[in-house]
């Protein structure tokens, strides 16, 4: 009889592996938010005046929320659902994620700037609302 470790037991939980997969997604989302942010911030100079942080916030975050939709579907839940209401959904969340994400800003922002330590703290803050709004209601069907 082998006995199996904490982590291993953990990790043949459907929710622990999906959670996992919905982290892994979730960072190459972060990397596509993180770069279409500093792109926005370095190709608009001065951008305060021509573009506001929350215009450059928002734009990086649902084009990170794109790409990690068509990951979600095919790798994390391995979703068969209606593609269009599921996207629909997922970016609704996203929007929820967002908007979450955009008062974290402000409540640290007096802190922290309006920089990549204020985008840090509020992309971090939306990933457990986001996964479980997720899990529970976009990929509902694929459970």
């Amino acid at each position: 009889m082998s006995e199996t470790t904490l982590v291993e037991r953990l990790t043949q939980r459907r929710g622990v592996r999906q959670f996992l997969k919905f982290g892994v997604v979730g960072a190459s989302g972060f990397v596509v938010n993180l770069a279409i942010f500093t792109l926005l911030q370095r190709l608009v100079p001065n951008h305060a005046a021509t573009l506001p942080y929350n215009i450059i916030y928002s734009i990086a975050f649902l084009s990170g929320g794109v790409s990690n939709y068509f990951l979600n579907r095919a790798w994390t839940f391995r979703s068969t659902g209606h593609v269009g209401r599921e996207g629909l959904s997922f970016m609704m969340v996203s929007v929820l994620a967002l908007i979450f994400g955009l008062i974290v800003s402000a409540v640290v922002a007096p802190w922290l700037g309006h920089g990549h330590k204020t985008w840090f703290v509020s992309t971090v803050a939306a990933i457990v609302i986001n996964f479980f709004v997720n899990k529970y209601w976009t990929f509902r069907s694929a459970d």
